[in-house]
């Protein structure tokens, strides 16, 4: 710097000025360091982010609980279908079953039914021919004793011949009541009784019998003829 003084009216000598010596230098203008923060603001910056910390663990744990119920859930609801899918299964069945145990039952009874049906009928069958066979017996001993009383008529006695001798003799017709055969099938042990009893058949010739074709081929086709003298003697 310069001084410069304006002199007064009266003319003073110039004064030599030395200035003074000035010493410059460069200045290199840099940042301030950040103001250290003070302990309490530190804390508190601390005590923030562990609280969003802890709050995104929150989060994390609900979400994660969240997802764990949803599972046991899902779970629950699986378990709880196939135990009612188990339970229809098991009904479906039990209803299948009682239907075939019906079905099966209804099925007996009908066979009982029938069986009873048939041994009815079976019955009646067997008392209408027990019924036939006694009305054809007694239509058979009615033609026997016409052929008792031919035989009779035609029985000549031998001298020989005693009460007690019996002969017995097996005789074939044909339909029209013809006499084709005569045997002895077991003796008197009177040889004359025995002759004497198949001459007498022979002699008949021709005996009545029915028309009826069962009939006669049930009695009169081949029967045995007892020959007694008690029931013959004339």
């Amino acid at each position: 710097m310069m001084l410069i003084v304006w002199p007064s009216a009266a003319v003073v000598p110039a004064q030599t000025i030395k200035p003074p010596t000035i010493n410059a230098s460069l200045i290199v203008m840099q940042a301030k360091p950040a103001a250290r923060q003070k302990p309490n603001q530190d804390a508190g910056q601390a005590a923030q982010q562990r609280a969003s910390a802890d709050k995104a663990k929150a989060l994390q744990l609900k979400q994660k609980r969240a997802e764990q119920e949803k599972a046991r859930k899902d779970k629950e609801a699986r378990a709880k279908a196939a135990r009612e899918k188990a339970a229809k299964d098991k009904a479906d069945q039990d209803q299948a079953a009682k239907a075939r145990a019906e079905a099966a039952r209804l099925k007996q009874l009908q066979a009982l039914g029938q069986l009873a049906d048939s041994a009815f009928e079976q019955a009646l069958e067997a008392e209408n021919l027990s019924l036939q066979a006694e009305s054809d017996a007694e239509q058979a001993q009615s033609y026997r004793g016409g052929i008792y009383e031919l035989v009779r008529q035609q029985w000549s006695r031998p001298p020989s011949a005693r009460n007690g001798m019996q002969a017995k003799l097996l005789v074939e017709l044909i339909p029209t009541g013809d006499v084709i055969a005569v045997t002895v099938v077991e003796s008197s042990g009177n040889a004359a009784f025995d002759r004497s009893a198949e001459q007498a058949v022979r002699s008949a010739r021709r005996f009545v019998v029915p028309t009826e074709n069962a009939l006669f081929e049930q009695y009169f086709r081949r029967f045995y003829f007892l020959f007694r003298p008690e029931d013959l003697l004339r």
